[in-house]
Order: C-alpha cells, then structure tokens, then sequence
C-alpha cells in the first residue's frame, strides 16, 4: 500500500502498473525524494512478473515541471546540483524491459518513455537558457526523437509548443482532445499486454540496435534472431494459439 505522503503513487491492475507523480504544490518538479520513489517503483514494477505494462501518470495540471529549482538553489552552498539524479530516473525508464507509457510529462521523461500521450492543448517548453543553463541530461533522450531544425528551434528560443507540434516533430507518439486522453492510454494498454513479455523485452533491445555497418552479417544476425523466438516456448505458444484462434496463455493469464 502506498503511503499517504508519498511523492509517487503506485497502482496495479490487469497486468499495468501507474506510478503517479503526486507533488502538485510544486508542480510534481523531479526532486531527490521524488526521483527516489520514482526509481523505486520501476525496479519494483521490473521485478513484478504480473506487471507487462508500466504507465507514467501525474495529478494536478502539470505533469512534471523539470527540476526542482528550490533544492537546486538550496544546494548551491555545496558546490553541487541533484541534477545527476534525473540521469539514473531517464536510464531507469528507457532501459526498462516493460513497455513504458507516458501519459503527458516531462520532455525527458516522455523522450525516454516507449510511447507517449499527450493532450492536443498541452504545452511544453525547452525553457533552460532563459534561466542560464542548458538541457543537458534529457537530451540523451529527446535529441533521438528530434530532426536538428526542430531541435534547434526548440532549445535555442525556449518557445512553449502544444501537443499536436510535439506530436509533428516525434517527441510524443500521439496528442488527442483532453477528454479522450485516459481513452487513448487505455487502448494502447490493451494493446501493450497482448504482447508477450519476453517478446516486448526483446523487441525493445531491437529498437536500440544501432544502425548495421555490414547488411548482410546483419541480417544474418537477424535471422538468427528470428528463429530463436520462433522455436522459444512463447513462440510455439503464439503460433499455435493464432492457429487455434484463441488467446494465447499470457493473454489469458490476465482474463482477457
């Protein structure tokens, strides 16, 4: 059970795990007690074999604010920032063997996310040099999503951009009317857990594959791949459950 002054909430059902950043007072910025609670809901969410879906969710009206400015001007005495932190939360939820569905967010958390959802009106904004410093940390995640004009654009005037630009330039996967935004999470949570788990892991490292120097020994490699998930037992599962067109048995582990 969460606790009732918890930063993050964590719920569970139907194999989806939300974590909910719940720090409304100061707009749910990312600071140390919050990244902390974040990163242990992932790596409990990971270790949870009922969990196949991960969703990243927020209440009050901004899902993440970046970081927390209070205790980084706080920290100044020491001659240190708990900006480094944030770079363990991005790591944590880009390298998570889960599907990750970001519902809104922080630029550098929907960048890590494997796919985001976004309100058509939401806006968002690379706001770091009007205050003197740069995006450093999160552009290990968003600069990937980004074409350099757009990129450039962004970073350079700290302009606020709504969801259906974020949208147009890849930095979210889809943005809908605010009313059909927990719609639109659902579906593809419903999506998401008809993929076997293992599958989903291994599809995410096929994602992250850099890009091949030699096609053929690429292919190959593939190939090789390929066959392995098709003789595994979720393969033979799958293939046989297509066949017989029924659920197959991770599926019908959820009651789906």
């Amino acid at each position: 059970m969460t606790s009732p002054d918890a930063l993050v909430r964590v719920a569970t059902a139907h194999g989806v795990t939300t974590l909910t950043l719940d720090s409304p007072h100061n707009r749910n910025a990312l600071s140390t007690p919050l990244m902390t609670e974040l990163l242990a809901g992932l790596a409990a969410a990971v270790a949870d074999d009922a969990v196949r879906v991960i969703v990243l969710d927020h209440t009050g009206p901004v899902f993440c604010s970046g970081a927390d400015l209070k205790e980084t001007a706080a920290a100044y005495a020491s001659g240190t920032v708990p900006a480094g932190m944030l770079g363990d939360v991005l790591a944590a939820v880009r390298e998570c063997p889960k599907p990750v569905l970001a519902r809104a967010g922080g630029l550098g958390l929907i960048a890590a996310a494997d796919l985001a959802v976004c309100a058509a009106e939401a806006t968002f904004a690379f706001t770091e040099v009007r205050i003197g410093v740069i995006p450093a940390v999160i552009s290990a995640t968003v600069l990937p999503h980004l074409t350099t004009r757009a990129a450039a654009e962004l970073y350079l005037t700290g302009d606020t951009f709504d969801g259906r630009r974020a949208a147009e330039i890849g930095l979210v996967t889809a943005a809908v009317p605010t009313e059909e935004l927990d719609a639109a999470v659902r579906r593809y949570c419903d999506s998401l857990v008809r993929g076997a788990p293992a599958a989903l892991a291994g599809a995410k490292r096929l994602l992250r594959r850099p890009p091949a120097v030699d096609l053929r020994a690429e292919l190959a490699e593939l190939a090789e791949l390929s066959t392995a998930y098709f003789l595994s037992a979720d393969g033979v599962e799958g293939v046989t459950a297509f066949r017989e067109k029924r659920a197959p048995r991770w599926v019908a582990e959820l009651g789906r």
